[in-house]
């Protein structure tokens, strides 16, 4: 009786995670048509599809839809995808709930190496590319990773390790602050405009570099999905089923830090979607198996990200929020009901 009874229970699961997948999925697919649909220039879905399937892309619409409209929407997919999957990453490496990108200074640290790669190139009056913002974006997030691992060494809380990293966060926005003051007029422009954290004026080629770097790195987390999930169950449970710890550890360094850097060097900073989305999809499918959380947690950044653009850019139009404002008003409750909750249990 009893595995029968186990039995039924994971075919309950089984049935609850394909349902929520699908309303995800749902969700997604009503999101992005609503993106293409609202701006400025109204368009309706009739004339959307006759433009996605290739008449009349070099008339207005076209252009719109096409040009603007539709790589911002995959951009705001697989940027906020990937920065939830990071931020799941994150969370597992340090067994803390509040860990994330942007509040360890992983994100401040990305941005301030492409802040002073984009001065040096615009400077001279040079194009930069999107393999050098990615690849700056990588080296200030790994640099901003060492300080955080130097801090955890040294202290044991994990509120005081969440300090550290507020604390590397200011230091990476006073030297990017300092650097831009010495900046050309038009330097600072960009800067300024890349530095609050936007999905606008996102290129087709800047969505096949994201899409290819992204998607390996999640294709890699699958292939971790087992050693997570052991890891999960403590270092020592983990090290019994054969896993090797330190290399273990380093892949999930090295795969958050460059899905948060992909995430920093094309749409900014963008804060808290690493730390809400993996606790909102650990809640909706009440569940910590990482082949369920790792695409839940990149639809759930999706998800998110995509709706927060679209108040972003259409609640004040035709003023535009930077994403990092819309992502903050959800993301930063959800930080501190974490908190609150864990002071609760007396964690």
């Amino acid at each position: 009786m009893s595995a029968e009874k186990s039995q039924k229970t994971a075919i309950k699961e089984s049935v609850r995670y394909c349902m929520v997948f699908a309303a995800m999925l749902l969700l997604l697919a009503a999101l992005v048509v609503w993106n293409i649909n609202s701006g400025s220039v109204p368009l309706t879905v009739r004339q959307v599809a006759e433009i996605l399937f290739g008449a009349g892309r070099e008339e207005t619409a076209g252009v719109i839809v096409w040009q603007i409209r539709f790589p911002r929407i995959c951009a705001a997919v697989i940027l906020g995808g990937a920065l939830a999957v990071s931020g799941f990453l994150l969370q597992t490496f340090f067994s803390n709930p509040i860990a994330g990108p942007f509040v360890l200074g992983i994100s401040s640290g990305a941005k301030l190496f492409v802040a002073l790669v984009m001065i040096w190139f615009l400077g001279r009056g040079m194009a930069i590319g999107s393999w050098a913002m990615v690849a700056a974006a990588f080296a200030g997030s790994m640099l901003s990773m060492g300080f955080v691992l130097l801090a955890a060494r040294k202290v044991n809380q994990m509120s005081m390790l969440v300090v550290c990293g507020v604390m590397i966060s200011y230091i990476c926005s006073a030297v990017t602050d300092f650097v831009v003051t010495f900046a050309d007029d038009s330097n600072i422009v960009n800067l300024h405009n890349w530095s609050l954290g936007s999905f606008s004026g996102i290129s087709w080629e800047q969505v096949q570099v994201m899409s290819g770097l992204v998607a390996a790195a999640v294709l890699l987390v699958f292939a971790m999905s087992k050693q997570i999930g052991a890891y999960q169950l403590g270092e020592n449970y983990a090290r019994s089923m054969g896993v090797n710890i330190r290399l273990f550890r380093a892949g999930l360094i090295l795969l958050s830090s460059l899905l948060s850097a992909c995430v920093t060097a094309f749409a900014g900073p963008i804060s808290f979607v690493g730390i809400a989305v993996p606790h909102l999809i650990k809640g909706l499918f009440r569940s910590s198996r990482p082949l369920i959380l790792i695409p839940g947690c990149f639809l759930g950044g999706a998800l998110v990200c995509l709706l927060c653009d679209m108040i972003a850019r259409t609640v004040f139009a035709p003023v535009e929020l930077s994403i990092s404002s819309v992502t903050a008003l959800f993301g930063a409750p959800v930080v501190i009901w974490l908190m609150v909750d864990r002071r609760k249990g007396g964690r």
